[in-house]
């Protein structure tokens, strides 16, 4: 299949040792992206470069903060603990590190977006770590991360759809070529995630088909009632000339089944391409180990066997509803989107600095 001709092979270079510096000589300054989702509590710290940017230092934890929102319509304390504990982990990683604030992205989606006391966590959070977390709306979210995921498009695909699979929503936006850009023709926020959809559906002591496509059906019915219909980007899709783009942890997690690892590998997922037949294997081969099994595998663990079903599940309806014998995988979104967009606006001239660089061509003062 065909590979996305400038996209790094390992782990996009951003890893690897660096000592990025700006046009003086000087080190790059250090930014970094804080994204608080229903699942997990992710920090990415990053210097730019030429190819975008080099990882100084990450940090990820399953914090579970939308466990029950979906039955209360609250954050239960013990996962509003949960979540700021790490929250203070990276606010102390940020602190050690000399990141500015200034240069700093922290965003809170669904699970604070939903929460009738989302905004009073993130109140205490302020108080009582210094993270000031902004509460984004689903377009953004979408936006985000298709701008952390531009750089796995097939160029050759005339359209493509990117899914983000969180833990309380799945953002799903479709993207058409025009000429060498991009352009995002429709986006829809499916209020189902990996958490909700395993509340809403709890495995059995024997699962079988029936529970699977009982969260197969549910997660259909709101891209459905999404109701985005564009029959010519579809029949893109029926042809192949259109492919996804699937990023989140539970399809990062169905890659690393495929592949057989004996432990995670980001260098090996990021960017891997597998083909729908592929992607129901590695689903079948979930539900054959039932969750004792699940949890014992290393791309998984106990945090996440319970969940991954339902990262499969949402996977397969969004295949069914666009049918595409191509997905990239993508170990990247949010945090990316919001590095690279923070480091894009830092590059644009100031009108101070536009100013000092026309008094140093000889511009003249008008009278």
């Amino acid at each position: 299949m065909p590979e996305t001709h400038g996209a790094p092979r390992r782990r996009d270079e951003r890893s690897q040792p660096s000592r990025s510096r700006d046009a003086s000589g000087r080190d790059a300054p250090l930014y970094g992206a804080l994204d608080l989702g229903t699942n997990n509590c992710r920090l990415l710290i990053a210097r730019p470069s030429r190819e975008g940017f080099r990882v100084v230092d990450s940090f990820s934890r399953i914090v579970r903060l939308g466990e029950g929102l979906s039955r209360t319509g609250l954050l239960d304390p013990r996962a509003m603990d949960r979540a700021y504990d790490a929250l203070a982990l990276c606010a102390e990683r940020i602190v050690r590190k000399g990141v500015d604030s200034a240069r700093l992205s922290a965003v809170a989606t669904q699970a604070c977006r939903a929460a009738e006391n989302g905004a009073d966590f993130i109140d205490r959070v302020r108080k009582g770590t210094g993270l000031r977390l902004r509460i984004i709306d689903p377009s953004e979210e979408a936006q985000l991360a298709v701008e952390g995921c531009l750089n796995l498009i097939d160029p050759k695909a005339e359209a493509v759809l990117v899914i983000d699979v969180g833990g309380g929503s799945t953002e799903m936006s479709w993207l058409k070529r025009e000429d060498v850009e991009w352009t995002t023709t429709a986006w829809m926020s499916a209020p189902v995630g990996v958490v909700t959809l395993a509340e809403r559906h709890p495995e059995p002591p024997n699962s079988g088909e029936a529970w699977y496509e009982a969260m197969v059906a549910d997660m259909g019915a709101a891209i459905a009632a999404g109701g985005i219909v564009d029959e010519p980007m579809l029949e893109l899709f029926r042809q192949d000339r259109a492919h996804l783009v699937g990023t989140s942890g539970a399809i990062t997690s169905l890659a690393g089944i495929h592949l057989n690892l004996p432990r995670y590998n980001r260098d090996r997922v990021d960017g891997l391409w597998m083909t729908r037949g592929e992607c129901e294997a590695a689903a079948d081969r979930l539900k054959a180990l039932g969750p004792e099994g699940r949890a014992r595998e290393a791309c998984i663990g106990p945090d996440r066997a319970d969940l991954v079903l339902a990262g499969a599940a949402i996977l397969e309806a969004v295949q069914r509803a666009w049918p595409s014998e191509r997905v990239r995988v993508a170990d990247r979104g949010l945090r990316e989107g919001l590095l690279l967009q923070r480091m894009r606006e830092d590059k644009k001239p100031t009108k101070s600095r536009r100013r000092r660089r026309g008094r140093g061509r000889g511009t003249v003062p008008a009278a």
